[in-house]
């Protein structure tokens, strides 16, 4: 998926806003799609919101009305949300600037790969905004710690790749151009796993970062290990494993139904990963786990405008 504006350094205006809320709506029922890259074209990443749009040449325009400011506002960070709820996992490949906004899509993304001149910053304090916006507040302390997220939303600053590297917001550094390449083979190793198993993990994490207790990640991941093996992945991981040659997950027959124990209870607050009951269920073919049967590299691009992606 490639953010294609590179005269505006792919800034956020209200087309490219558009086509990514709808190349997103139409990822939560893409079967194929395994793994999506998430790239600038150009010699950025995303240089964040679109102010020449959003002002209409005066600065004194933006933000209109409190309720269309508001209504801006919640269609940028839906973004965010939406990408952490698919189940594809994504992969950010940041080359150049990534500010604003354009760092609050890298920092959803679940795996961040930088080039040498990969730059990110906050840049919503410089222009009187808040420092935290589109999640930034919520991914950066996660990613980087208290101390250096609470340094950057505070003043904006950049971060330059190497101490991104360092600080653990980027899990590698490449040359410009190998950047592209470094991304396709990241991606190509996360499909090379179980379509459900790769699903169930992105899930799992993403719970995870927020689960009131041990227990209840352990739970949701006894009932992960629990599906995958039920659903034959297993299997086939053993078998080629004894041949000593690579697993291939792709077209697999799921067993027609995954039993799960009734005895093991959870909180409510995780209560949206099992049965509405509040336990763990029986989970049908037809549950989730028949929709991941097919699994291959697809790094999908949206249908529509040549502007947003190439």
């Amino acid at each position: 998926m490639t953010l294609n504006r590179p005269q505006a350094l792919n800034a956020l205006n209200s087309t490219i806003v558009h086509e990514l809320h709808d190349f997103l709506q139409h990822l939560a029922a893409d079967e194929k799609t395994r793994v999506v890259v998430m790239r600038g074209a150009g010699r950025a990443f995303c240089a964040g919101l679109d102010l020449k749009e959003h002002t209409d040449g005066a600065v004194d325009n933006f933000g209109g009305s409190t309720a269309g400011m508001y209504e801006l506002q919640r269609r940028l960070s839906s973004l965010v949300i939406t990408i952490r709820r698919l189940p594809q996992p994504f992969i950010a490949a940041v080359r150049g600037a990534a500010a604003g906004g354009g760092f609050s899509l890298a920092l959803a993304c679940d795996v961040r790969l930088a080039s040498e001149s990969a730059r990110f910053n906050a840049a919503f304090i410089r222009i009187g905004l808040s420092g935290c916006d589109m999640g930034a507040s919520y991914f950066l302390p996660r990613a980087v710690g208290a101390s250096v997220a609470s340094e950057l939303l505070l003043t904006g600053r950049f971060i330059n790749a190497q101490r991104a590297l360092a600080t653990g917001l980027v899990s590698e550094v490449v040359a410009d151009a190998q950047l592209e390449a470094a991304a396709g083979a990241l991606a190509r190793e996360m499909t090379e796993t179980s379509p459900l198993g790769l699903r169930l993990t992105k899930e799992c994490l993403t719970a995870s970062v927020d689960a009131g207790s041990l227990e209840q990640t352990i739970y949701m991941e006894d009932r992960n290990q629990t599906l995958c093996v039920q659903a034959g992945y297993v299997a086939e991981g053993a078998r080629a494993f004894v041949e000593k040659r690579k697993p291939n997950f792709t077209g697999r027959t799921l067993r027609r139904s995954i039993k799960m124990p009734t005895s093991v209870h959870i909180r409510p607050r995780c209560e949206r990963y099992y049965a509405a009951d509040q336990s763990v269920g029986s989970v049908s073919e037809s549950d989730g786990a028949r929709r991941w049967k097919r699994g291959r590299l697809a790094l999908r691009r949206p249908r529509s405008s040549t502007r947003f992606c190439r």
